[in-house]
């Protein structure tokens, strides 16, 4: 149920869209207080905040429901080892969707069954489990033209039949990216886009239950909130030390700058480094004309709490070590690590994951339909694993899984397509690539499921994030979270 906060905003961005299609130059109009009485005004800090929270937003949807779902045969299956799927159909009027699939090699590709979230159009983006294994998140990249929620959760109980449990959203922000599950329950979660999907998100903080608990840096933050307004803070990755209490994000595009009328897609050169325990920003780290810093994560094992995070522009990979210090006395040093060649350049791109020792990482580069594969054992000397002028089975792919056992990369082959409201449309294949991982972290391509036959009554099927789980000892299931 929508509170009078969010009925407020809902009322003030749908206006304001609807003066932006009659009229190609909107009129200023005079503001409204869209910070409200709940935040207590901070002058210089909370001003700047209040002129992103309801902006010009040029393109907004209807937000009626979706379309009657087609009927679907659940199966009995019980496999071993499961894929979720957090998928929107290719004819979006549909409800969009989680689908569970079995990755076991006597029956992989079978159907188990699907649950349909309330809603359509949210572009389902990013998913993850809770350290309890009992749910799942996923987030909408495009709820925010709907004026939907962004979070919707699924009780995996049991996890042959998840169901869809609550959906929620945030006060301040939107564009729901990663998701790092907490070892108390609940979830971190960056939201790239502020309210209106304009520059200055936040990383929100939600419980077991999928309440909100909070969102940073908080405005009173006077800190952290300075720093923010000095460089654009538009947070996509994230990755939590939670033995070392800290926390990387990476700012990646303005959400808003990818939808018509645009100058021009606003990408970021930073990331920031965290308290984790106060949640509030220590540093600002910059890789010089990143071009979009799209992921972030800490490498497993690292004695120095390495991370790598990505470059899109520039097509390289980086080293973060956060407790170093550069010349200035800042916290956080940022150094190239290895430079992917000039087919990874402007990707849109880089997506990673890692293998559970830290030893192999693997870096989808969407647009150039490949899949980058380099041994970082030794950090002074990466080696790299595949070649880059192979012409491997994929087509737009990017969200990356090691699975449990750590014998296969799940990869999916869809990325963004905004249609003719956005200038994001990348070609896609739309298939779960189940890749196997050799002995020497090199890849294997060889088993697939094509989600765009998979659900052609839907207009196909638009997989975008997957949980893996493995149940091959019942009393200890496995899953690849982070």
């Amino acid at each position: 149920m929508l509170s009078l906060w969010h009925l407020r905003i809902a009322l003030a961005v749908a206006l304001r869209a609807a003066s932006a299609f009659a009229s190609p130059v909107p009129k200023p109009a005079a503001k409204a207080d869209p910070l409200g009485p709940i935040i207590p005004k901070i002058p210089i800090i909370t001003d700047p905040l209040a002129d992103v929270i309801s902006p010009e937003i040029p393109v907004l949807r209807v937000p009626t429901p979706p379309i009657t779902s087609p009927p679907f045969s659940s199966s009995n299956l019980k496999p071993k080892k499961i894929g979720y799927f957090w998928t929107g159909p290719g004819n979006i009027d549909y409800a969009d969707f989680l689908a569970v699939y079995s990755l076991d090699g006597d029956t992989f590709g079978t159907f188990i069954t699907l649950v349909d979230v309330p809603t359509s159009g949210n572009e389902p983006h990013h998913l993850n489990v809770a350290r309890d294994h009992k749910s799942l998140v996923g987030t909408g990249l495009l709820s925010l033209l709907k004026l939907q929620d962004v979070e919707y959760f699924f009780d995996i109980t049991d996890p042959y039949r998840p169901k869809f449990r609550n959906s929620g959203r945030a006060l301040l922000s939107s564009i729901g990216d990663e998701i790092v599950a907490k070892p108390d329950g609940g979830f971190f979660i960056t939201h790239m886009g502020s309210l209106g999907g304009t520059n200055l998100g936040r990383l929100t903080e939600w419980d077991n239950s999928g309440k909100l608990i909070g969102e940073y840096p908080k405005v009173t933050d006077v800190a952290s909130t300075k720093n923010i307004l000095e460089d654009q803070f538009s947070p996509h990755g994230l990755s939590i030390d939670f033995e070392r209490n800290i926390i990387l994000t990476s700012d990646f595009v303005v959400p808003l700058s990818t939808l018509k009328p645009t100058l021009g897609i606003q990408r970021a050169n930073t990331l920031r480094l965290w308290n984790l325990q106060s949640r509030a920003i220590i540093s600002t780290i910059t890789i010089p004309n990143g071009g979009g810093i799209q992921d972030v994560k800490f490498i497993p094992g690292n004695a120095d709490s390495a991370a790598v995070a990505t470059a899109v522009h520039l097509g390289q990979v980086w080293i973060i070590y956060p407790f170093k210090k550069n010349s200035d006395g800042s916290q956080g040093v940022a150094k190239l690590l290895y430079d992917l060649g000039p087919k990874a350049r402007d990707v849109v791109a880089i997506y990673t994951d890692l293998s559970a020792d830290g030893k192999y990482l693997y870096l989808s580069l969407t647009t150039a339909n490949h899949i980058a594969a380099l041994d970082i054992s030794d950090l002074e000397n990466p080696i790299r694993l595949d070649n880059p002028d192979e012409v491997q089975p994929v087509v737009g792919v990017h969200s990356l899984r090691v699975s449990p056992d750590q014998k296969n990369l799940v990869a999916l082959g869809y990325f963004v397509q905004q249609g003719s409201i956005g200038i994001l449309n990348t070609p896609a294949n739309y298939k779960v690539h189940y890749i196997d991982i050799n002995p020497d972290g090199s890849l294997h391509f060889n088993r697939t499921i094509p989600f765009q036959t998979e659900f052609a009554n839907r207009g196909g099927g638009r997989p975008h994030y997957s949980v893996i789980a493995d149940f091959s000892d019942p009393p200890n299931p496995k899953f690849n979270s982070y």
